[in-house]
């Protein structure tokens, strides 16, 4: 007996996608098939509908517009009808004036009395009177001499106005209290630089004066002190 043999080979493997794309052939073509009878039926009921919407003949007539409408002629003036005249205006006669009888009747003023004596009596009341002292200027007075200064105090320069290079002399108004010690420091002539402005009058606050007398009494007073800022070179 002869041996026979058998051997199973595995049938060949279809892909997910191959599948797919054989179900959906035959649904494409369904499709494709009903839209067609869809657009033919459609286009055939619209082709229909706008026959019977739309008339064979349409007519158009033109109306001229209205003419417009003339004016009314004013109504004629009667020629015939004569304007009734006005009367003339009646002037009443002016009253006659007698002129000597104005004359006589005006009168002129007594001569005005002499009033001599009158000025010499308030002459002397007049001389009598001392004329008004002259009023004392209020507030401290700004002197240029009298005032020393016993301590001083070096200002400091800024240092952002050394890296920029600024310069200037800026002149304090400082008022001098009865103790020589400086009240408040006023800018009356500026650098030009706040900085710098700022720097001297921090400075002179530290100063300490001598007092000014006035009539054997120390009194305050406004002083000049001028400040300068250079850079060495």
């Amino acid at each position: 007996m002869s041996s026979m043999t058998f051997s199973l080979q595995p049938a060949p493997s279809v892909s997910p996608f191959a599948q797919l794309r054989q179900k959906l052939v035959p649904l494409t073509g369904i499709v494709v098939v009903h839209a067609l009878m869809f657009l033919l039926i459609y286009s055939g009921m619209a082709h229909r509908i706008v026959q019977k919407a739309m008339p064979d003949t349409v007519y158009v007539n033109f109306v001229d517009p209205p003419a417009p409408s003339k004016p009314a002629a004013p109504a004629p003036v009667p020629k015939n009808v004569a304007l009734a005249e006005a009367p003339p205006p009646v002037i009443p006669p002016l009253p006659l004036i007698n002129l000597a009888a104005v004359q006589n009747a005006i009168t002129t003023p007594p001569p005005a009395a002499v009033a001599a004596p009158v000025e010499r009596q308030a002459a002397p009341a007049q001389a009598a009177i001392a004329p008004p002292a002259a009023p004392k200027p209020s507030g401290p007075r700004t002197v240029s001499s009298g005032v020393e200064p016993i301590s001083t105090a070096q200002p400091t320069y800024p240092p952002l106005s050394k890296r920029m290079g600024e310069q200037g002399k800026v002149v304090l108004r400082i008022l001098v209290n009865e103790k020589g010690v400086p009240d408040k420091v006023l800018v009356e002539s500026s650098s030009g630089f706040a900085r710098l402005d700022a720097a001297g009058r921090e400075a002179a606050l530290r100063y300490l004066f001598k007092p000014y007398i006035e009539d054997g009494h120390a009194v305050a007073v406004f002083v000049l002190l001028p400040l300068s800022f250079e850079l060495n070179s």
